[in-house]
């Protein structure tokens, strides 16, 4: 017996431990195959889908196609077109260079490749399982390349077992298709999935892509930008303040035209956008920027979303400059609404478009806007210049301490003291409850106090009134003045539409429109008031988005989404009767201890424990 361990691994083996690097799930593949498509020169790429990509990935393009040769290299491992030195890792311009990805797909499928070049009379056909060739024959074939995929993972069968749902699949199949179709523009994009046409993407501009993709509502809310250096140009568009959601959906950066992640650039978009945005809004923007390829690294990471910059200091300032004189141009900079108790806070910061200045730079936002105004003059010596005063150092004496100080009675609250009481117990009806930081409700009873998550407590209102209506009967709805439209993507358009039944029993009045649009005339009169139809709308199909993987029913899960979406958020303020009425409501609830998604309502503070940290 040989005493030597350490051995030489077949090929398979290898392009399988490859591919679990490559092709973590369906959507991999379609990024490989697609972005190959592209690199081949194609004007026209169409994308088949069956199973959410398990069963069936088909990409066919017009592209160069390839010699038989090239064919049968191309499912080697570590075999491109794209590199012929080292040096060319520092050259590149192509999205596909490491030659891992046929050779990681045929490892883990089966694959049947049809390809002719155009000055071929005859194409080749090959058929390959688990990296083994099966069949390689001449065939007939138009000019271009076709690869079809079939039964992922069907040889590494954990893998298949981890993959999600078909919806979460097929949407991640989506994002890919569409940041390669945004980065792509003139390029003709089709996707069938389950023998239907589920979009089809014209060539054109990058302006009609973005509206193509996201809808109709972005034609008159995009701003163009375009700054050209030395160093690098920077092109593309980003959102007016209208634009902006409460999720990170619709943020799209490209380095020569590959798509990457990067939270530092991201941070330079936002402070771009100084006083226009809300704290929890998210900026809309699609950004290309062209760097010369020896500045950047973008053999990273197998996925190539991750690049390291020579200077990245240098891009985050360009890039936040380049945006700023955008909006200028556009006009759009901040102003300050006067009539708000606090005038200088960011959430009461407004935006205005006024007539487009001469000089892009007057346009933008005063540095006095940008920067955090100082406190007007104090007021004149007396007892409430004082009180205020002595406040103020009172809280900075505390500040270091697990200790808070209600600014409204002056007491001072411990959060870590007493246990959860056991059953669930309303609050005294007499002293009148307190809100702390527009975030928690203080209610007094008999023992010590409650301290309630205003948000968590709503949410689980919401919940179990929406089941009721789910299994009951039709909610009442409160009518609009004037109906609104509400304009989607596809994907977003398709999910809508599969929920109108159950949205429209819970008292929204909603419609299909065609194209991607929806009428809205009403919603639930439970969320009347403080909810704007159209953002409640797109909140709600963005927490879906994030929920369908809960192992539950369909009606559970529409309705702590549309919970979440609706409830009250931490930074609203309430009345008295508001806060008595959430109260009342929560106790009045089955499970009043519990928000849908597991976080404590409240918590139970005992008097006894106050005293004892006086002793």
């Amino acid at each position: 017996m040989s005493d030597n361990l350490v051995q030489l691994l077949p090929d398979a083996i290898a392009n399988q431990i490859a591919a679990g690097e490559v092709i973590q799930r369906p959507a991999s593949v379609v990024k490989e195959l697609v972005e190959n498509a592209v690199d081949a020169g194609a004007s026209e790429v169409s994308l088949i889908v069956k199973d959410a990509g398990k069963s069936l990935i088909q990409v066919i393009d017009n592209g160069c196609g390839m010699s038989e040769t090239d064919a049968r290299m191309s499912l080697e491992r570590h075999a491109t077109s794209k590199l012929r030195t080292a040096a060319d890792l520092f050259t590149l311009h192509t999205m596909g260079f490491r030659g891992e990805a046929l050779a990681s797909i045929v490892a883990i499928a089966q694959v049947e490749m049809k390809t002719r070049r155009a000055t071929d009379d005859l194409g080749t056909r090959i058929t390959v399982e688990s990296s083994e060739v099966q069949i390689q024959e001449p065939t007939a074939a138009p000019p271009g390349t076709s690869i079809a995929v079939r039964n992922l993972f069907f040889n590494v069968p954990a893998r298949r077992n981890f993959l999600k749902s078909d919806s979460v699949e097929l949407r991640h199949i989506r994002e890919e298709y569409i940041r390669i179709a945004l980065a792509h523009p003139t390029v003709r994009f089709d996707l069938h999935v389950n023998d239907k046409l589920d979009l089809s993407l014209v060539s054109g501009n990058l302006r009609q892509r973005v509206i193509a993709v996201f809808g109709k509502k972005y034609r008159d809310m995009l701003v163009p930008i375009e700054e050209a250096t030395d160093v690098l140009s920077i092109g593309g568009y980003v959102g007016k303040p209208e634009a902006a959601r409460k999720s990170k959906v619709g943020q799209f950066f490209f380095i020569n035209d590959r798509y990457i992640r990067s939270s530092y650039l991201h941070h330079a978009v936002t402070m771009a956008y100084d006083e226009l945005l809300g704290k929890d809004s998210y900026p809309f923007y699609v950004i290309f920027l062209e760097i010369d390829p020896a500045r950047i690294d973008v053999n990273v990471h197998p996925t190539k979303q991750e690049i390291k910059f020579e200077d990245e200091r240098l891009i985050y300032n360009y890039l936040k400059a380049t945006i700023r004189h955008g909006l200028g141009r556009a006009s759009i900079m901040p102003t300050i609404d006067f009539e708000s108790d606090n005038p200088f806070s960011p959430s009461r910061t407004r935006y205005s478009a006024s007539p487009a200045a001469q000089d892009p730079d007057q346009a933008l936002p005063s540095k006095m806007n940008r920067e955090t105004p100082r406190s007007p003059s104090p007021d004149p010596p007396g007892e409430a210049s004082r009180h205020a005063n002595n406040l103020r150092q009172w809280e900075q004496l505390y500040e270091n301490l697990e200790v808070e100080v209600d600014t409204d009675t002056g007491e001072v609250l411990q959060s870590r003291l007493g246990q959860e009481e056991d059953a669930d117990t309303p609050p005294a009806q007499g002293r009148a409850p307190v809100q702390l930081h527009h975030r928690y409700i203080l209610s007094a009873i008999k023992s010590g106090w409650l301290l309630i998550d205003q948000q968590a407590a709503h949410e689980r209102i919401l919940y179990e009134g929406f089941l009721r209506t789910l299994r009951e009967k039709p909610a009442t709805s409160q009518k609009s003045l004037f109906p609104q439209t509400l304009d989607l993507p596809h994907a977003d358009a398709e999910l809508m539409q599969s929920l109108l039944p159950e949205l429209n029993q819970l008292g929204f009045d909603l419609e299909a429109f065609g194209g991607g649009s929806f009428i809205v005339r009403g919603i639930p009169a439970e969320l009347a008031g403080r909810n704007n139809e159209l953002d409640l709308l797109e909140r709600l199909l963005q927490q879906y988005k994030r929920n369908v993987d809960f192992s539950n029913n369909g009606h559970d899960r529409l309705a702590r989404t549309l919970a979440r979406a609706a409830a009250i958020k931490r930074g609203t303020g309430l009345d008295e009767a508001e806060m008595r009425s959430l109260i009342d409501r929560l106790f009045a609830c089955e499970q009043p201890r519990m928000a849908p998604n597991g976080k404590k309502c409240f918590v139970k503070y005992e008097l006894e424990a106050v005293e004892r940290l006086f002793e």
